[in-house]
């Protein structure tokens, strides 16, 4: 049996802004549309939905976000600012190829780094920052 991670969802107010946030991180835009169509609700149990969607995908295709801003129903929770022991969705991580630049470039769109960046002895650099409303993402640089 052959299993791909197809994308990850995840909720938004700005939808722009979070567009804006990981087009900076170095994803591609691949679309942007409305979803209302009846078959919507019946997936989600969310009946007479109202979804703007925007998907950004890695620039090498196997990695995929699916942003939504719902317009119907209203937002029912926001976990924004849950620390990373909170059960549920906790973040994502990418591979970046210059942590430091990646960082600088991140923090134009307002991203905040949670603590800091740590080194994994010779293997890894790593961090977790803070980009729009709050969105929990790591970053990872491989070293050598």
């Amino acid at each position: 049996m052959t299993v791909k991670m197809d994308n990850v969802g995840i909720v938004v107010e700005d939808l722009a802004g979070a567009i804006e946030f990981f087009r900076e991180l170095g994803l591609e835009l691949e679309g942007r549309t409305v979803v209302e169509d009846e078959w919507a609700g019946r997936v989600t149990g969310l009946a007479d939905q109202r979804v703007e969607i925007a998907m950004v995908r890695t620039p090498d295709g196997h990695g995929r976000l699916e942003l939504s801003r719902f317009i119907e129903p209203s937002v029912v929770a926001d976990h924004r600012d849950a620390p990373v022991n909170a059960l549920g969705y906790l973040r994502v991580m990418f591979a970046v190829d210059d942590l430091d630049a990646t960082l600088d470039r991140l923090s134009g769109r307002g991203a905040e780094l949670v603590d800091e960046v740590v080194q994994i002895g010779e293997a890894y650099r790593l961090c977790y920052v803070r980009g729009p409303e709050g969105i929990l993402i790591g970053l990872a640089q491989e070293l050598g």
